[in-house]
């Protein structure tokens, strides 16, 4: 079984990727699987001691090489002196350990010729990455970001399961420090670059939207051709990312004048979204099961980056219609007594709140709109006005009822109640306050209810107190998977 761990280094290998020194052990050895977890370590693999705000792998020393770990990485000798003292233990030392396990992923990545695609953008990655992995792997077999493992640890992570089996490799990259994006991209070495967007996120650890601007335009700058940038022209930003690319481009737009484009734009309320699909003059009409204009865009994207692998127009098309929204990310979910909850909960910022509550205007109709909303967080000193500003929208889409958890309740309350909504229909989701009370009294067949918040938020726990209350309508599962899938 340890010879099957991906992936398999000789120690020479690690020194020299890693411009390590070899402080003990067997100049012989050979590692079978990186690990950076003591919990989850395997017996063969090679130890990496991260350190973190709150945890530091060099702790861990005697219990990895006690659970059969073949060797560890490190760059602090004098925390590991116990296991220093055992001379047969394979011991490296390094700067800088976080460095050095991205010097071990490019490494990695560099033993295959497969195309790799990277995306980033300030929303709709997660999305993006799986319309793209669900027309790929059509005719592919792919390996692809999993989870939110999208970072310095968890891009590495994913590239160490590629094998010789991976005919083509998905990387989401997410960044809320300058620089992460440009060490991503040259871990990664993609041949598809995209930036979904760039908008207000993370401003918190970036500072100024210019910053943000600079950060993830460093996908198209740290990328070298003959790789092929996919350029989204309807995003000021990111089409100025693009400028300074001299490599081959595909590009995406609502305007006629891209590779990419749609026209003729249905909105199905629970049912999704109906368009026509043009690539390069070839039309091909497309169902998806999912709703929000913000979601065209995305499709767009995919089918954009697809076009750079080489995917035909009916796989592109087939490939949206079987995709299905996860979790907490636009899921619609029916009630049994008729009315929708929009579960967006996974996560916020200014860009994707205000989506979603445009879309809830639109799915509503004539009905009512309810909306619980928790804080954007990671916004720094801009903060306080953006907040301002959702409160003032969500006055403009004519909601029934605002139920609002976190610091910036207040703001979102007072801009909302300066827009012209009645303070009797807004409620802070505090010292136990659930706003379900008041579903129970007001929620009826047609309306939508619309859950949206920062991760740290946990407003998940909000869709699951609705739909334990209401019960889910088990036939709009079946029927349809993008209503209330599980």
């Amino acid at each position: 079984m340890m010879k099957n761990e991906s992936p398999v280094f000789l120690l020479k290998d690690v020194l020299k990727a890693t411009s390590g020194t070899l402080l003990s052990g067997s100049p012989e050895t050979v590692f079978y699987g990186i690990s950076t977890d003591s919990r989850s370590l395997k017996k063969g693999n090679l130890f990496i001691a991260l350190q973190g705000e709150h945890f530091d792998g060099h702790d861990y020393a005697d219990t990895v090489f006690r659970e059969g770990a073949s060797g560890i990485l490190i760059h602090e000798e004098e925390k590991i002196s116990s296991v220093m003292a055992d001379q047969g233990h394979v011991v490296i030392r390094v700067a800088d350990t976080l460095s050095a396990l991205g010097d071990l992923a490019h490494d990695w990545r560099k033993k295959f010729s497969v195309p790799v695609i990277a995306l980033t953008g300030s929303s709709g990655k997660t999305t993006t990455k799986e319309m793209i992995a669900s027309i790929i792997a059509r005719k592919k077999n792919i390996l692809k970001t999993e989870g939110n493992l999208n970072n310095l640890i968890g891009l590495p992570q994913t590239i160490f399961h590629l094998n010789d089996q991976h005919e083509m490799v998905i990387l989401e990259m997410g960044t809320n420090a300058r620089g992460e994006i440009k060490r991503l991209t040259r871990i990664a070495e993609p041949t598809i670059g995209l930036i979904t967007n760039i908008g207000p996120a993370h401003l918190e650890g970036l500072g100024t939207m210019a910053t943000v601007r600079e950060e993830k335009s460093d996908l198209f700058l740290n990328m070298s051709p003959p790789a092929i940038a996919v350029i989204n022209l309807d995003d000021e930003a990111v089409a100025g990312a693009s400028e300074k690319w001299r490599g081959g481009k595909v590009t995406f737009s609502m305007s006629p004048n891209a590779d990419v484009t749609v026209k003729d734009i249905e909105r199905n309320g629970a049912r999704g979204t109906r368009f026509n699909l043009i690539i390069r003059g070839n039309v091909q009409k497309t169902d998806m099961k999912i709703t929000g204009l913000h979601h065209v865009y995305n499709a767009m994207a995919a089918a954009a980056v697809a076009v750079a692998a080489d995917v035909d127009i009916q796989t592109i098309s087939e490939g949206l219609a079987e995709f299905r929204p996860f979790s907490g990310r636009m899921e619609i979910i029916k009630l049994n007594n008729g009315a929708f909850v929009l579960d967006d909960s996974y996560n916020a910022n200014p860009a994707s709140v205000r989506e979603a509550l445009m879309t809830l205007k639109d799915l509503k109709t004539n009905h009512n709109g309810f909306v619980f909303l928790g804080d954007m967080l990671e916004l720094g000193t801009e903060a306080e006005e953006m907040h301002r500003k959702i409160g003032m929208l969500i006055a403009t889409i004519g909601v029934k009822a605002l139920f609002l958890r976190g610091d910036f309740s207040k703001i979102i309350a007072a801009a909302a109640m300066e827009g012209g909504m009645s303070p009797e229909n807004i409620f802070f989701l505090s010292d136990g306050e659930q706003g379900t009370d008041y579903l129970n009294k007001h929620l009826k067949k047609g309306d939508w209810v619309l859950v949206k918040g920062s991760r740290r938020m946990k407003m998940e726990e909000f869709v699951a107190r609705i739909c334990e209350d209401f019960g889910r309508d088990k036939s709009a599962i079946k029927d349809n998977p993008s209503t209330g899938s599980e």
